[in-house]
C-alpha cells in the first residue's frame, strides 16, 4: 500500500498520510525572499521573550508585594473587633482573640506556600516575605497584648505557684453615690 493513496478496506474513503519522506528539496534549500533574514528574526523573536520574561517578573513582583501586605488589612479589622468586645472575659471576646492569635500563626507556616506562585529567577521575594512575615508577627503581638488585657496571661509568680498570694489590685473604683 502507498502513502498517500487510498486505503481500502478501512472504512475510511480517504487516509493521507502527511509525513515528508522525500529525499528531494527541502523548504532549507529554498532562498528567502529579498530583504528578508532567518537571523534578524531570530533576534526579534528573542527580544521578544526578552521583553514577555522582563514584563512577568515585574508582575509577579508587584503581586508578591501585594500578597505581602495583605495582613495590614487584617490588622486593622481584627484591632477594630478586639476593641469592641471590650476588656471583659465572655465568649465574643475570647472567639475574636484565638482568631487574632491563629490567623498570622497559620500565616507564617505557610510563608512558602503563600509565595510559591512567584518563584523566579529574576523576582527578589526575600523583602516581600519579610514584610509579611513582620505584618503577621504585629499581627500575633495584637492578640497577644488582648490576652493580657482579658487578664488571660500568666504574669505574675501566683499564678504558676498556687501557695503564694495573688497580687494587691493598685487600683479601685466604685461607682455611683452611695445613700
Amino acid at each position: 500500500m502507498d502513502k498517500g493513496k487510498a486505503v481500502m478496506g478501512s472504512g475510511r474513503r480517504w487516509a493521507v498520510d502527511f509525513t515528508d519522506n522525500s529525499i528531494g528539496n527541502s523548504s532549507r534549500d529554498i532562498f528567502d525572499p529579498p530583504g528578508f533574514t532567518r537571523a534578524s528574526q531570530d533576534q526579534d523573536d528573542s527580544a521578544v521573550s526578552r521583553q514577555k520574561k522582563d514584563a512577568e517578573a515585574t508582575w509577579k513582583s508587584q503581586k508578591a508585594w501585594e500578597v505581602a501586605q495583605a495582613p495590614m488589612k487584617n490588622l486593622f479589622m481584627m484591632a477594630f473587633m478586639m476593641w469592641m468586645a471590650g476588656s471583659t472575659v465572655h465568649l465574643f471576646s475570647i472567639g475574636i482573640t484565638f482568631s487574632a492569635l491563629f490567623q498570622p500563626i497559620n500565616a507564617l507556616r505557610g510563608v512558602g506556600k503563600v509565595f510559591e506562585p512567584f518563584k523566579d529567577k529574576k523576582v527578589d521575594l526575600l523583602t516581600p516575605k519579610l514584610a509579611f512575615i513582620a505584618l503577621n508577627l504585629v499581627g500575633l503581638g495584637l492578640g497577644v497584648w488582648k490576652l493580657n488585657t482579658l487578664g488571660l496571661l500568666p504574669t505574675h509568680v501566683s499564678d504558676w505557684v498556687s501557695s503564694l498570694p495573688p497580687p494587691q489590685e493598685i487600683e479601685y473604683s466604685s461607682g455611683g453615690i452611695p445613700l
